[in-house]
């Protein structure tokens, strides 16, 4: 989890997100392994690193980082709806019979931030200089 450079960037951001299913509905365990691929094929296509990743049958964790220039929301948004997708183009009669109205995933998700350096720190920092 270190510092990651590019041509004009020397960054550290890393994201924390959690989301459930649709109703939260307890449906992930018997689609984990296909999820799970899922998430990792979107992730390396899109330039993003897993840090780690815990699916729960009613909730996932994605912790990982990615270039600045991505938006936390743009993340979301990219993993989510691909990885919907893919689920059910897979699994469709098996999600048909718990997610009724289309969809897979909750609307609503969980991020936070971490890094190597604290609020803190930084606000120390700040009110030295």
């Amino acid at each position: 989890m270190g510092e990651k450079r590019s041509n004009h960037t020397v960054y550290n951001v890393n994201y924390h997100f959690v989301w459930c299913p649709k109703y939260r509905h307890a449906i992930l365990e018997p689609i984990e392994d296909s999820l799970e691929v899922s998430f990792r094929d979107v992730c390396d296509e899109y330039d993003y690193e897993i840090l780690s990743l815990h699916i729960s049958p009613d909730h996932i964790h994605l912790f990982l980082s990615a270039h600045p220039k991505h938006a936390p929301s743009e993340i979301a948004r990219t993993v989510k709806s691909i990885t919907a997708r893919e689920m059910w183009e897979q699994h469709e009669s098996y999600l048909e019979e718990y997610l009724w109205s289309g969809g897979f995933w909750e609307q609503s998700y969980y991020i936070g931030t971490a890094g190597q350096v604290s609020s803190e720190t930084i606000g120390q920092y700040i009110e030295r200089t």
